[in-house]
């Protein structure tokens, strides 16, 4: 679904994606982790076309994804993106928000996108919010909403950028089971996170990301059990003593 090739990337003087190659099969999970400032985000900005990338190729389902493609617009709704922060427009109620882009880029009927919407908030378990404003809901609820909005567009993969790390602890789990869930449904998913517990309990495939590069991947119990480098053990050290 995803095939990444010796992809590099610089801002300025700084080269943040230093040769990365990676594959990502249909309905596979890959949690990719990593300190900050280590080329997670660039590395999932570039997957959506929200990033240029300076070498190397990057296809989803075939299609070249690139920054500069006049079709960027209609590639990237076949990719969904989580941010960190929600990006709901806040004067829209939580089903405006979800049912925005089916209607206005897909050109999806209004009463099938009001229907699709109002199922898509009850399966993030949030029916009973459906005409309440981003202000009223609290930083889960609106995370939740984000995903509902990202899943209304039908994307053949979805990307998650630290969905949970702008959220209050006793906020996180809801979010998630709803992570979860899209999982065992055979959702394509790139998620970049710091929740080890998700990445071992959720994940086929961990890759540690470290100045650029991938340092290390395997399943989750060959680099959060038993990684073999030593960046990758100094950073599971300090994750799991600040957890």
């Amino acid at each position: 679904m995803i095939v990444v090739e010796r992809l590099s990337k610089s801002f300025g003087a700084h080269r943040v994606l230093d040769d990365v190659s990676l594959r990502v099969d249909k309905g596979e999970v890959v949690c990719i982790i990593g300190a900050s400032g280590s080329g997670k985000s660039t590395l999932l900005r570039c997957m959506n076309g929200l990033e240029s990338y300076d070498e190397g190729t990057l296809a989803i389902d075939g299609r070249a994804i690139r920054r500069d493609d006049p079709r960027i617009h209609e590639l990237r709704t076949e990719v969904g993106m989580v941010f960190q922060r929600f990006n709901l427009f806040p004067h829209r109620t939580a089903l405006q928000n979800v049912i925005e882009g089916p209607v206005y880029v897909k050109r999806v009927p209004i009463a099938q996108a009001r229907a699709e919407g109002l199922a898509l908030l009850a399966k993030v378990g949030l029916a009973d919010k459906v005409d309440s404003y981003p202000a009223q809901l609290s930083g889960g609820q609106q995370q939740r909403v984000a995903i509902a909005r990202s899943l209304a567009m039908k994307p053949k993969v979805i990307l998650f950028d630290e969905p949970t790390s702008a959220l209050d602890p006793e906020l996180v789990g809801d979010v998630l089971q709803v992570m979860k869930q899209l999982a065992h449904e055979g959702m394509t998913m790139v998620v970049v996170t710091h929740e080890m517990g998700f990445a071992r309990e959720v994940a086929h495939r961990v890759l540690f990301l470290d100045q650029g590069r991938i340092l290390e991947e395997g399943t989750p119990a060959e680099v959060l059990r038993n990684p073999k480098n030593e960046r990758t053990r100094d950073f599971l050290r300090r994750v799991i003593h600040e957890g």
